[in-house]
């Protein structure tokens, strides 16, 4: 049940951060990705072409595509799950496509803005193949250095977009729509529950909204990281905790964006550090880089870490 919190409306920094919780781990591996680099949406005969504007780093999952990261323009993109149930992809109609596996990284190279991407949103077509034998519901949400927001849910045959520097939370299911309807029982959001404490995803969409809408005004940048990524520990999943089902979906990594001073972090819930990529010192790389997120040994500055690898996916 992973969840998105953006916050822009400190005059510090916009900063973002993110969760990944799944039943078992997502093998991740960051990747540097220069702008210049030739990509394609699906691998079929219908896929579009593209080549990359930006260069961004982003996070795989289980090699296949790309789940979060951040462009060398300051737009953000994380892939979060949504229940098949609630998605409807559009049916072909001649227009290139783009799996749901490869979108995230099709906006970051992309795209310099919230309101470009958006404005673009239906130049290709978002498909759903089977990923590890998994049909895959997702939703996506994209920020950038201005402080602008969106979220955009496949449902209906359609993409949804909810554009606004308002929508600067998101869970998994269900719909947004829903979500919101929901948090707007809760104090201070019209209603006068108290925020509630459960892991569930519409619980912990009520308590990101909550406490966001407190934080204070940081100081400097290092507290407007550290605020989003103290917000996004309060709706982790600690290993073992189950949810009513009996099921259980650890949180497995925390990411987060500096997305005015071009900073991405990362931190793997095995470890007790966080790590940290400029991209401002990668503005003159033009091959594809890669480290292993999951080493418990790193901490602070990894730029230079990052070494020379073939794009995997």
């Amino acid at each position: 049940m992973c969840t998105r919190i953006f916050w822009n409306d400190n005059a510090v920094a916009k900063t973002v951060s993110r969760c990944m919780d799944w039943s078992e781990s997502d093998e991740p591996e960051l990747w540097f990705v220069p702008s210049g680099t030739d990509r394609g949406g699906t691998g079929d005969a219908t896929s579009h072409r593209w080549t990359s504007r930006y260069g961004s780093v982003v996070t795989s999952m289980w090699g296949m595509g790309t789940v979060d990261g951040l462009n060398t323009a300051g737009l953000g993109a994380h892939a979060l799950y949504l229940d098949p149930e609630d998605v409807t992809f559009a049916e072909p109609d001649g227009r290139p496509t783009v799996s749901n596996a490869l979108w995230v990284q099709y906006l970051l190279d992309s795209y310099a803005s919230v309101a470009e991407a958006i404005a673009d949103i239906d130049t290709v077509r978002i498909t759903s193949p089977m990923f590890r034998g998994l049909q895959m519901g997702i939703h996506i949400a994209i920020e950038d250095a201005s402080g602008d927001s969106a979220i955009i849910e496949p449902i209906d045959g359609r993409l949804v977009v909810h554009h606004g520097r308002e929508f600067t939370v998101m869970a998994n299911s269900p719909s947004l729509d829903e979500q919101i309807t929901n948090r707007d029982r809760y104090r201070p959001f019209g209603g006068e529950l108290p925020p509630p404490g459960d892991i569930t995803s519409v619980d912990r969409f009520v308590r990101a909204s909550y406490f966001l809408h407190y934080l204070p005004e940081p100081a400097d940048t290092v507290e407007a990281v550290a605020g989003v990524f103290q917000l996004i520990a309060n709706v982790s999943v600690p290993y073992g905790a189950p949810y009513s089902t009996g099921d259980v979906y650890p949180t497995w990594w925390r990411a987060g964006a500096d997305l005015t001073n071009l900073v991405y972090y990362f931190g793997s819930t095995r470890s007790p550090n966080i790590f940290w990529i400029e991209l401002d010192e990668l503005a003159d790389v033009g091959e594809v880089r890669r480290l292993d997120p999951r080493d418990p040994s790193r901490v602070g500055d990894q730029t230079a870490e990052l070494a020379p690898a073939t794009l995997s996916y």
